[in-house]
């Protein structure tokens, strides 16, 4: 299986790293910046080494590793083209979210001996999640950021991952109750702290569990209409979603306005055409949280329509890798984290991307591996970690991990 996974990867390595070296390189000479021109090297001899040298360190799916290490290079590079600052920034972000996925790995690896930790994992992740309330500041409507000791963060995207863990263990015991419990308090913290976006991915995610753990259609729909109403109330208290709202019915009404943002993000994109400006030449800066909430646009404008869609197909081909990886588990707690993680990234995916060409409302997410953030960053690579966890459990088949499926389920 491993010679198999390494052999399906091969034809992806070459033209990643190639992709990366010519590119910074091409930044490097249009300015003469010789900090581009070290990432040149940089940023193609780390994608090797992660996608290559470390699976044979450390089993992973080398798939998985390959397609979402592209997403976070094509994050530095498109960050570092529009703030060489923000893009280094990155660069640092990425190091520790690998450190982390490392860690999350090694975390499903042994989990079946740390089970005595989840009444403290649950306690403290509801305890970090209400943070915000307390110590909080306000972006963007939302009172979802905290500062500490000169570093900022947002706790609900570290959150995500004991979220998985906790959902997974205890709806493999078929502790139904507890867990949407759980879910619930999550949801209501979230709602307090007016960050719609991320209630409603963590809501998406409670469901699609909840479902795959019971199998019931009648929970499935009253789980539709809670969605549902919970829409209802948040447009009607919170004018921020109102206008949101507004903006993706019409957003020609106020371009100048409320629609600034995603006026111009349409408009870059429309502007890039099939092969888009040329990196360098685009001129997304324009739109404002560009780095965000607004990366693909930016992607879309600077590599064009063929670049954007095989973008997209990226993140379907991690999302239905990691299907497969929950079909092939061989115990309910990583059938359910497997597919929770996938979940997760192509729920927030589907958000934010679908908000950058109006599809939907946009909601205030960021792009996963690419959008610049430390703990977003941080949070997605961990999610990458539980899922290569679970990934190296049914590769491995051994003992140990037969084990787990007996301690993390009933029966």
């Amino acid at each position: 299986m491993a010679k198999q996974n390494a052999r399906q990867t091969e034809w992806l390595v070459m033209p990643g790293v190639l992709f990366f070296f010519s590119a910074f390189l091409l930044l490097g000479l249009k300015a003469m910046d010789w900090t581009a021109f070290a990432l040149a090297a940089l940023v193609p001899l780390g994608f090797f080494i992660v996608c290559v040298l470390l699976p044979k360190l450390l089993p992973a799916d080398r798939l998985l590793l390959c397609l979402v290490n592209f997403l976070c290079g094509l994050g530095i590079l498109t960050l570092y083209r529009l703030n060489p600052a923000r893009g280094l920034d990155q660069v640092v972000n990425y190091l520790v979210g690998l450190c982390g996925m490392i860690g999350c790995l090694l975390l499903v690896r042994f989990w079946h001996r740390l089970i005595w930790v989840v009444p403290m994992v649950a306690l403290g992740a509801l305890a970090l999640m209400a943070l915000p309330l307390v110590f909080g500041t306000v972006k963007n409507g939302a009172r979802a950021w905290v500062s500490l000791f000169g570093v900022s963060f947002q706790p609900s995207e570290i959150v995500k991952v004991a979220m998985l863990l906790l959902m997974a263990f205890l709806l493999s015991r078929r502790m139904v109750l507890p867990g949407l419990a759980f879910a619930g308090i999550c949801l209501g913290l979230l709602f307090l702290q007016r960050d719609l976006g991320t209630a409603m991915l963590y809501y998406a995610i409670t469901l699609i569990m909840a479902y795959v753990s019971t199998g019931s259609l009648s929970f499935l729909a009253l789980g539709a209409l809670g969605a549902g109403a919970g829409a209802v109330i948040g447009y009607r208290m919170n004018t921020y979603v109102q206008n949101r709202v507004r903006i993706w019915q019409n957003p020609w009404q106020d371009p100048y306005g409320i629609s600034y943002q995603v006026v111009q993000s349409m408009v870059a994109m429309v502007n890039a055409g099939p092969w888009g400006t040329g990196l360098g030449l685009g001129n997304a800066k324009v739109i404002p949280e560009v780095e965000t909430d607004f990366i693909f646009a930016a992607v879309f404008n600077e590599f064009g329509l063929v670049f954007g869609v095989c973008v997209v197909l990226i993140y379907l081909m991690i999302f239905l890798r990691g299907v497969d990886i929950a079909r092939r588990a061989n115990s309910k707690f990583h059938t359910l984290l497997a597919l929770g993680c996938s979940c997760m990234i192509a729920v927030q995916t589907f958000v934010i991307i679908g908000g950058n060409i109006n599809m939907i409302p946009l909601t205030g997410v960021t792009l996963p591996f690419v959008s610049y953030g430390g703990t977003s960053m941080v949070s997605s690579l961990c999610i990458m970690g539980l899922l290569q966890g679970v990934a190296n459990a049914n590769d491995r088949g051994l003992k140990e991990d037969q084990m787990i499926a007996m301690l993390g389920e009933e029966g």
